[in-house]
């Protein structure tokens, strides 16, 4: 048996979004812990909520329903361009055998986003690759919130997150 077989295929979660949102953050496969908690961002040392939080001079939230509520009050969709992989670990250099989830019926289903944000140059990679630009959308690309991503302090990743609050809900 080859060694890629034994590799599980993970699956993605259903987005969080609804009608009101105008931006989308976009990472590529929820990581092992993230999928173990059955959360976006699940891992205590990813950057993601506290970045989010600290945006809108917030106190962090413990709570993952209150995390997704605050998303929806600021109108921000959260998502990940694959539907499914396999992928050894958490890393987005090891996705092999990629899926990408179905923007055609996302972005009927939620037609006001206009901004799309990468939170991961792989992210965005897979996206060009599989669903590529579309004219009445601006894209836009986020330093990794992943503590993986240690080329970067949180201070310069909130400096570039920052770009975030100038299309969303406040």
């Amino acid at each position: 048996m080859d060694k890629s077989e034994l590799i599980p295929v993970k699956t993605a979660f259903q987005p969080i979004a609804d009608e009101n949102c105008r931006v989308l953050l976009l990472g590529t496969m929820p990581g092992d812990r993230s999928l173990s908690l059955q959360q976006y961002y699940g891992h205590a040392g990813n950057h993601f909520w506290k970045l989010i939080y600290t945006l809108f001079n917030e106190p962090l939230a413990a709570d993952y329903e209150s995390r997704k509520d605050f998303l929806l009050q600021h109108e921000i969709a959260l998502w990940d361009v694959l539907e499914s992989c396999t992928c050894e670990g958490s890393l987005d250099s090891n996705i092999k055998n990629e899926v990408v989830n179905d923007f055609t019926a996302f972005y009927q289903q939620y037609p006001k986003i206009s901004h799309v944000f990468f939170d991961s140059k792989k992210a965005e990679e897979f996206y060009l690759r599989h669903v590529k630009k579309s004219e009445d959308k601006i894209y836009h690309l986020l330093p990794s919130p992943s503590r993986a991503n240690a080329s970067k302090t949180f201070e310069q990743k909130l400096e570039a997150w920052k770009e975030l609050l100038l299309y969303v809900g406040q």
